[in-house]
């Protein structure tokens, strides 16, 4: 089977995300890497796109002009990931998406509620994908505790808990480093600092396992930092359509956390649990019964954890391989094959909503709030 084409704006030499992107988009063979404008400066750009393998042709300046190199070129881009800055996403995303291409945008995906309705729009209107890359929920494990909700497994879900905190941010002098300082200004990170940036992950990720939308929730925001306008921590309670209780937590000056990232999942007849800092395993708890620990790559699991698990039981796979399982999904959507466990745009819209709820809900003294986009409710 062909390679799919695919190209890239934004993730440039230096960039956090952009290897995580260029390894997971070519783990399997299935895209070809051919395009690329990786920089906002061009002739940076343009010079590291070539040293990546990019014909010279094909390593742009800008956005725009790869937008117009690619457009009528009869071998054109199956895919285009952006990963600029927050800011950005939106304008291009648009833009992609109106010409004709399939869209992997970072998160969050566009800075505005109704941004992000005609991004769901545009896609719905061009038939093409609009896909988002809330990777954690492409682990192996997870998809095995998706599955396992959804087959009953441990009955209808009582209550879910996640957190998303680490404390990288959590040393005052280092406040006005540029690298920090930007995710708590309003002018570059928008309405919401921790919760937008980790928050929305744990809460896709609520959403993704139990199989449930977020319809109402209550924020409490801190700025601990007093530099800080925006907050870097975060509890926000909701509650999902088919009546589960949810509690978040996310922070950025949690010292001693690392990473951070895990939820728990309690049903009527048994309880999960997963961690980002120990992906390879769920924790599986049967009502009256023992803890037991379900291993990737064991026999047995649900087929999308099966399908997804690259390597044999007890050897780690990492947040690459997490972000090339979510590329895996995207290569069998456009040959024409559904993968429901794929993040689209209908879940970038309803993060930024939830988003401008909790914001508002804060502001209130954690008033409760209606978290569902306009378009939905």
């Amino acid at each position: 089977m062909a390679k799919l084409k695919w190209g890239m704006i934004g993730g440039g030499e230096g960039s956090q995300i952009g290897p995580a992107h260029r390894l997971g988009a070519q783990a399997d063979g299935l895209f070809e890497f051919v395009a690329g404008a990786l920089d906002h400066r061009a002739d940076a750009g343009r010079d590291y796109a070539q040293r990546l393998g990019i014909s010279a042709d094909r390593a742009y300046g800008s956005w725009q002009e790869m937008l117009a190199g690619e457009q009528d070129r009869p071998d054109r881009m199956d895919l285009v990931t952006v990963a600029t800055p927050n800011s950005t996403h939106f304008e291009i995303t648009k833009a992609f998406l109106e010409a004709g291409f399939n869209v992997l945008c970072e998160k969050p995906m566009t800075m505005q509620v109704d941004e992000g309705e005609e991004i769901v729009r545009v896609a719905m209107a061009s038939g093409k994908i609009c896909a988002v890359n809330y990777c954690y929920s492409a682990y192996p494990m997870v998809r095995q505790a998706r599955a396992m909700v959804r087959a009953g497994e441990i009955g209808k879900v009582r209550l879910v808990v996640t957190n998303f905190s680490h404390g990288h941010h959590g040393d005052a002098t280092d406040a006005d480093n540029p690298r920090v300082r930007w995710r708590y200004d309003p002018e570059m990170a928008g309405v919401s600092g921790q919760f937008a940036d980790c928050g929305i992950h744990a809460l896709h990720m609520a959403s993704f396992i139990c199989d449930d939308q977020v319809e109402k929730l209550s924020a409490d925001f801190a700025s601990t930092i007093p530099s800080r306008v925006l907050e870097d921590d975060a509890m926000v309670n909701f509650r999902m359509a088919g009546g589960t209780v949810g509690r978040l937590w996310t922070s950025s000056v949690a010292i001693g956390r690392q990473h951070g990232f895990d939820i728990q999942v309690f049903g009527e007849t048994g309880g999960l649990r997963w961690a980002s800092e120990q992906p390879n395993q769920l924790i599986y708890t049967p009502v009256g019964g023992r803890t037991q620990i379900i291993e990737k790559g064991e026999s047995g699991l649900h087929e999308d954890a099966q399908r997804l698990s690259r390597v044999s039981i007890a050897h780690p796979e990492g947040f690459p391989l997490a972000v090339a399982n979510i590329y895996c999904d995207l290569a069998d959507a456009i040959r024409g094959e559904t993968r429901d466990g794929l993040p689209t745009a209908t879940d970038g819209l309803r993060s930024m909503a939830a988003v401008y709820a909790a914001v508002d809900s804060a502001k209130g003294n954690g008033a409760w709030l209606d978290a569902r986009p306009p378009m939905f409710r």
